[in-house]
Protein backbone atom coordinates (compact mmCIF):
# COMPACT_ATOMS: atom_id res chain seq x y z
CA UNK A 1 0.00 0.00 0.00
CA UNK A 2 1.01 3.61 -0.66
CA UNK A 3 1.80 5.70 2.45
CA UNK A 4 3.15 9.06 2.67
CA UNK A 5 4.30 10.49 6.54
CA UNK A 6 4.82 14.19 7.13
CA UNK A 7 7.00 15.16 10.23
CA UNK A 8 8.66 18.31 10.94
CA UNK A 9 5.73 20.46 11.88
CA UNK A 10 5.27 22.59 15.18
CA UNK A 11 5.12 26.13 16.90
CA UNK A 12 7.59 28.49 15.30
CA UNK A 13 8.39 31.91 16.13
CA UNK A 14 8.09 34.68 12.84
CA UNK A 15 11.54 34.46 11.22
CA UNK A 16 12.05 31.41 12.86
CA UNK A 17 12.84 27.67 10.12
CA UNK A 18 11.08 24.38 10.23
CA UNK A 19 12.10 21.25 8.11
CA UNK A 20 9.17 19.33 7.23
CA UNK A 21 10.04 15.41 5.73
CA UNK A 22 7.80 13.33 4.06
CA UNK A 23 8.42 9.45 3.89
CA UNK A 24 7.48 7.39 1.26
CA UNK A 25 6.66 4.06 1.20
CA UNK A 26 4.63 1.30 -1.64
CA UNK A 27 6.13 3.90 -4.53
CA UNK A 28 8.72 3.84 -7.07
CA UNK A 29 9.87 7.46 -5.27
CA UNK A 30 12.27 7.65 -7.67
CA UNK A 31 10.35 7.93 -10.62
CA UNK A 32 7.32 10.38 -8.96
CA UNK A 33 7.09 13.51 -8.88
CA UNK A 34 6.27 15.13 -5.42
CA UNK A 35 4.99 18.11 -4.06
CA UNK A 36 3.83 20.07 -0.63
CA UNK A 37 0.87 21.79 -0.30
CA UNK A 38 -0.91 23.84 2.40
CA UNK A 39 -4.67 24.62 3.68
CA UNK A 40 -5.27 27.53 6.28
CA UNK A 41 -9.05 27.41 7.53
CA UNK A 42 -11.33 28.68 5.37
CA UNK A 43 -8.88 28.80 2.67
CA UNK A 44 -8.50 26.48 -0.54
CA UNK A 45 -5.46 24.19 -0.66
CA UNK A 46 -2.57 25.47 -2.69
CA UNK A 47 0.49 24.03 -3.74
CA UNK A 48 3.49 25.13 -2.06
CA UNK A 49 6.46 23.76 -3.97
CA UNK A 50 6.88 20.37 -6.35
CA UNK A 51 9.90 18.53 -7.38
CA UNK A 52 9.94 16.39 -10.49
CA UNK A 53 11.85 12.71 -11.17
CA UNK A 54 14.81 14.49 -12.55
CA UNK A 55 14.98 17.37 -9.81
CA UNK A 56 12.96 20.25 -11.05
CA UNK A 57 11.58 22.56 -8.66
CA UNK A 58 8.78 24.87 -8.73
CA UNK A 59 7.54 27.31 -5.98
CA UNK A 60 4.56 29.32 -5.02
CA UNK A 61 4.96 33.12 -5.57
CA UNK A 62 4.55 33.57 -2.05
CA UNK A 63 7.35 31.57 -0.70
CA UNK A 64 9.62 31.91 -3.32
CA UNK A 65 13.38 32.69 -2.12
CA UNK A 66 12.29 31.65 1.55
CA UNK A 67 11.36 27.61 1.16
CA UNK A 68 13.30 25.23 -0.49
CA UNK A 69 12.13 21.50 -1.80
CA UNK A 70 14.38 19.00 -2.39
CA UNK A 71 14.85 14.96 -2.25
CA UNK A 72 16.58 12.00 -1.34
CA UNK A 73 15.84 9.13 -3.31
CA UNK A 74 17.86 6.87 -1.01
CA UNK A 75 15.94 7.79 1.65
CA UNK A 76 12.09 7.87 -0.13
CA UNK A 77 12.47 11.10 1.20
CA UNK A 78 10.90 14.74 0.30
CA UNK A 79 11.93 17.41 2.18
CA UNK A 80 10.41 21.43 2.57
CA UNK A 81 12.58 23.78 4.13
CA UNK A 82 10.98 26.48 5.40
CA UNK A 83 13.04 29.61 6.31
CA UNK A 84 12.03 33.25 7.44
CA UNK A 85 8.45 32.50 8.35
CA UNK A 86 5.74 34.51 8.65
CA UNK A 87 2.59 34.08 9.89
CA UNK A 88 0.99 33.97 6.70
CA UNK A 89 2.89 30.58 6.38
CA UNK A 90 0.49 29.00 9.53
CA UNK A 91 -1.29 26.06 7.81
CA UNK A 92 -1.53 22.25 7.59
CA UNK A 93 1.47 21.33 5.03
CA UNK A 94 0.64 18.18 3.33
CA UNK A 95 2.81 15.83 0.76
CA UNK A 96 1.51 14.44 -2.29
CA UNK A 97 2.17 11.98 -5.58
CA UNK A 98 1.67 14.22 -8.39
CA UNK A 99 1.28 11.39 -11.18
CA UNK A 100 -0.24 8.85 -8.30
CA UNK A 101 -2.41 11.37 -6.27
CA UNK A 102 -1.71 10.41 -2.98
CA UNK A 103 -1.82 12.56 -0.01
CA UNK A 104 -0.12 12.25 3.24
CA UNK A 105 -1.89 12.99 6.69
CA UNK A 106 -0.86 16.28 6.71
CA UNK A 107 1.61 18.09 9.60
CA UNK A 108 0.58 21.21 11.54
CA UNK A 109 2.39 24.44 10.69
CA UNK A 110 2.08 27.22 13.54
CA UNK A 111 3.71 30.84 13.46
CA UNK A 112 2.74 32.75 16.16
CA UNK A 113 3.03 36.70 16.22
Amino acid sequence: QVQLVESGGGLVQPGGSLRLSCAASGIIFSQNAMGWYRQAPGKQRELVAGITSGGSTNYADSVKGRFTISRDNAKNTVYLQMNSLKPEDTAVYYCRTMGLNYWGQGTQVTVSS
